[in-house]
């Protein structure tokens, strides 16, 4: 028999799943490609059962995707979700992104003037300095 794939609808925000340090790092893990609760849990510092409930959240975010194979569970990146979020940023930081990097390749770098008490620093010495020189 076939494996089975539940392929849901998200249901949850993405941003909420994605908040979580070790929904990250399971996301990060399944970048690598398909694995089951054990594998996942073997290399986290959490239980087999967390990692059930993160990964849970993750389905209803729709950022990974169940297949069932006899008895065990297989998840993976939903490609759906991921390229969701990666769009969602894109529109946002998209544009900032690209006028910060036109601003930085279009300015030039400034040079360093001489240091405060040398020659040509005004007619004080430096700045917020008084001539203490004594006349004759």
């Amino acid at each position: 028999m076939p494996p089975q794939s539940r392929q849901v609808p998200p249901a949850g925000d993405p941003f909420d799943a994605l908040a979580d340090r070790q929904r990250r790092e399971i996301l990060r893990l399944l970048g690598d490609g398909p694995r089951a609760v054990h594998e996942l849990a073997d290399e986290l510092p959490i239980s087999r059962p967390a990692v059930s409930r993160h990964l849970r959240l993750l389905s209803d975010a729709g950022l990974v995707s169940e297949e069932r194979e006899g008895t065990r569970r297989i998840y993976s990146l939903r490609a759906e979700g991921v390229d969701a979020v990666q769009a969602y940023l894109q529109r946002v930081w998209g544009d900032a992104a690209s006028r910060f990097r036109m601003m930085a390749e279009n300015t030039a770098p400034v040079e360093p003037g001489p240091p405060a008490g040398s020659e040509g620093a005004g007619a004080t010495g430096g700045v917020g300095r008084a001539d203490t020189r004594a006349e004759s």
